[in-house]
């Protein structure tokens, strides 16, 4: 049986590279060859056993890549197109699909309302830290890489520009808002640039790390606050004149950046939340009004499916919004530890590695 390489998860604190056997293709399937690929923060959560996965896994949900078998009921495609299928996969045919929450396919009363159902790869089935994955449902989630966009510029859409659009679009966002995004890290960024897209006139993009919040300009924001130097409420109640800002996206996943979200917010905002948490949230009686301030609080998990892959690749394509500065590292699949290392330890100024077989 023919082999191939893959980051595999072993226990909490290991992901090591093993050889696999390269999968068997079903009626419905394909089998993608990975060209290019990277590591998500999601990905380090798995690593240090804060997100339980089965051991053996692969590990990755960002695949670029080229056709290598279709199954023999997919239709529409060929061997050696290239490809993205988003870190979302869903069947299109479930309960959640059918309500417009592909991300949600699968989750339901049967599964203890278990959420991430749509979320398969290297989560429940076998990721793209690979040579070689195999996507389920190839007709309703793979889609075709338009001519001239390298695989660096479209890495980003199976689920960090995804994700941080989702969270602008869900916020409801509209011309002439002021937004407030806290972190700026791969979604944060993605969000900065999803929000200016949506129409806010003022993008106010909150980090403690300067060299993100230079990115952050670059992706739309109006405004830098570095959190490290002022007090980030504070000062937006301070730029609004004490009125708040219409949407506040929360972009990393502790209780300190959600409530400063639910701080600045003013009546009737929302709060949009991407961040993917480690611990219980608390509510703040004063933050939260007790209740009466008819805020919004709001979660994404990045859309899924080929119309959601096309519709950003034609943002890339129509030079409306470039990613490439958020590839600040490069490796080898041979060195994916080596890679989970810097990453999981924000070292040498890291946004996004690509990994390439």
């Amino acid at each position: 049986m023919a082999k191939m390489k893959a980051a595999v998860f072993v226990e909490p604190g290991r992901i090591v590279l093993d050889e696999k056997p390269i999968p068997d293709v079903g009626p419905l399937d394909a089998l993608v060859r990975v060209t290019t690929t990277t590591i998500c923060g999601t990905d380090v959560h798995i690593l240090k056993g804060e997100y339980p996965v089965a051991r053996g896994l692969t590990v990755g949900h960002e695949p670029v890549g080229v056709i290598e078998k279709l199954g023999s009921a997919v239709r529409g495609y060929h061997e050696g197109q290239r490809v993205i299928a988003g870190a979302i996969t869903p069947s299109g045919w479930s309960n959640a699909c059918q309500c417009g929450y592909g991300s949600q396919d699968g989750a339901g009363v049967a599964h203890g309302w278990k959420p991430l159902g749509g979320w398969r790869f290297g989560n429940t089935i076998d990721g793209c830290q690979a040579e070689f994955v195999l996507v389920p449902d190839a007709m309703t989630n793979l889609a075709v890489v338009p001519e001239g966009l390298s695989d660096e510029q479209v890495l980003m859409c199976p689920d960090i520009m995804s994700t941080g659009f989702g969270g602008a679009e869900n916020g409801g966002i509209r011309i002439g808002d002021t937004v407030a995004v806290f972190a700026q890290g791969p979604i944060g960024l993605c969000a900065t640039a999803g929000a200016k897209l949506s129409g806010a006139t003022t993008v106010i993009g909150v980090d403690r790390i300067a060299g993100r919040l230079e990115i952050a300009r670059r992706m739309g924001a109006d405004i830098v606050i570095d959190s490290s130097r002022e007090d980030p409420v504070q000062e937006i109640l301070r730029l609004t004149g004490g009125r708040g800002v219409d949407v506040a996206i929360e972009a990393l996943g502790l209780q300190d950046t959600f409530e400063a979200c639910l701080r600045v917010l003013r009546p009737g905002g929302t709060l949009s939340s991407l961040g993917v948490y480690s611990s219980d949230l608390k509510i703040p009686l004063g933050a939260f009004a007790a209740g009466l301030g008819d805020h919004k609080i709001i979660t994404t998990l990045c859309p899924g499916g080929k119309e959601r892959m096309r519709r950003l690749m034609a943002v890339i394509q129509a030079g409306r919004l470039d990613l490439g500065p958020m590839v600040t590292h490069r490796f080898k699949l041979d060195d994916i530890e080596q890679a989970y290392e810097l990453f999981g330890h924000q070292r040498d100024g890291v946004l996004k590695v690509a990994i390439t077989p």
